[in-house]
């Protein structure tokens, strides 16, 4: 689809201009200049044509944490690729030297650039064109990302820009529609997700450093592997909330929670050299929550033990995981090292066997005759001094593909009382499926419902 960059010097507006082109909160907005670092993109949800948007890091200024030069390279990559570009500067502070260098340097663009005065939130703000025309791109358009004034007019021109390309991009239209394949990269700060996102595309898209922390938005990268389309959601490192010491940080948490929700699978990545840590048991316990397919990803292996034989390394690896993620044994993991690029293909690889694993789903009658061994074998505990037990009528499975390519099969259990159901037999349960129906990715989720046997009726005999 066409591309639709969003450029300017930082706190002019760009995320709020964003988030209202796409009809969602996706790029932070925060009063902290500086708060998006990469780009971000979307599909535009207001315009009349088909078009993806996307939010750079603010350019032109210098941030106090050393990225403005790879900040300024985000931007100056999406000029080069984008159809239309959007330069939003600030109409209630005036022009600035950043402002007239930017323009300068746009003036330049192959692509055609529409001038956006931001922040006219009022008809005193009116006329803040006048200032502008010294930029030398027309007079531009005023509006406001935040209240919503002029959009209707900004719509309109950006759909009169992209209706050229229009033709062009119909036969395409359904199948970018599609996200393919959503995963979630989550883990601690600074345990290699940008790298690993940056290994699997074999391209710098995202900011690698060794500051914790570099990563604030939940950035949305498309990307095919063996004719399987994917879409790598690189989230903000989690942090306890005790160390949320920011409010960025905190809405980056919250977007991060919330890129676990929608994701078809987590790749909960774990710094394999430093161990797993109680915040890594935090992520996992997060993505349980949510009952989500996960694949854990044991990052810098090639500095785990690495003077020792590669099976005894391995080993290790695996002993290492499986106590201290015990309650993520469904997940499988693997061994990689994102900064020299070892076994990052494996990563894909395998969401695909669990994707196809997902589509491998008990029927009903061997999950009933599965079942009801299982009870058989070892029956349900008695509740308290009583005689009454947990009795199974019946077991069905009800598998939802609509939102997610990955679907996670709900095994529904219909029970004389669901009060009489435990934890610690459900869970045994779910270890009997599990010898039969192993899933590796996939959690096991069960749905217990209380349902009484109809008595019969004489007349109907």
């Amino acid at each position: 689809m066409p591309t639709v960059a969003i450029v300017g010097r930082p706190n002019v507006g760009k995320s709020a201009l964003f988030n209202r082109l796409a009809k969602r909160r996706i790029a932070i907005v925060h009063d902290q200049p500086g708060v998006t670092r990469d780009r971000i993109s979307a599909p535009c949800m207001v315009t009349a044509h088909p078009c993806t948007i996307v939010d750079t890091g603010g350019i032109g200024s210098t941030l106090d944490d050393g990225f403005a030069e790879q900040v300024t390279l985000e931007a100056d990559i999406a000029l080069e690729t984008a159809d239309l570009i959007l330069f939003v500067v600030d109409g209630q502070e005036g022009l600035t030297t950043i402002d007239e260098a930017l323009a300068q340097k746009l003036r330049k663009a192959k692509s055609p650039v529409l001038l956006i005065i931001n922040k006219v939130d009022h008809e005193k703000h009116d006329h803040a064109h006048t200032e502008m025309t010294r930029l030398g791109l027309g007079n531009g358009l005023e509006i406001s990302a935040e209240h919503g004034r002029g959009f209707a007019e900004l719509t309109a021109v950006i759909d009169e820009h992209l209706a050229p390309l229009a033709g062009e991009i119909e036969e395409v239209v359904a199948e970018s529609q599609e996200s393919g394949i959503r995963l979630a990269i989550v883990g601690k700060p600074n345990a290699g997700k940008s790298s690993l996102v940056n290994a699997i595309v074999q391209s710098d898209r995202t900011i690698v450093s060794d500051i914790a922390g570099t990563t604030r938005d939940a950035i949305d990268l498309p990307y095919q592997f063996k004719d399987e389309k994917f879409t790598l959601v690189d989230t903000a490192g989690l942090r306890p909330r005790t160390k949320r010491d920011e409010s960025v940080e905190v809405f980056s948490a919250m977007r991060t929670e919330k890129a676990i929700r929608r994701a078809d699978i987590c790749l909960l990545v774990v710094d394999l050299a430093s161990g797993v840590s109680a915040q890594d048991r935090k992520i996992a316990q997060l993505i349980l929550k949510e009952k989500k397919p996960c694949l854990i990803v044991l990052n810098k292996f090639d500095l785990f033990h690495p003077g020792a034989p590669l099976k005894e390394r391995q080993k290790e690896a695996k002993e290492q995981v499986r106590r201290e993620l015990f309650f993520l044994h469904y997940a499988p993991f693997v061994c990689v090292s994102a900064k020299e690029g070892t076994a990052v293909t494996e990563v894909l690889a395998k969401v695909l066997s669990i994707k196809k694993t997902s589509q491998d789903v008990p029927s009903t009658g061997n999950l009933n005759r599965m079942l009801q061994m299982a009870f058989e074998v070892n029956p349900p505990p008695s509740a308290g001094k009583g005689t009454r037990r947990l009795k199974l009528y019946y077991a069905t499975t009800a598998v939802n593909e609509r939102y997610h390519t990955i679907p996670v099969p709900t095994f529904v259990l219909f029970v004389n009382d669901k009060s009489l159901s435990t934890q610690s037999y459900e869970q045994y349960l779910s270890n009997r499926l599990r010898e039969v129906h192993p899933a590796p990715g996939i959690p096991v989720v069960f749905s217990i419902r209380s349902r009484r046997r109809r008595k019969l009726d004489p007349r109907s005999l």
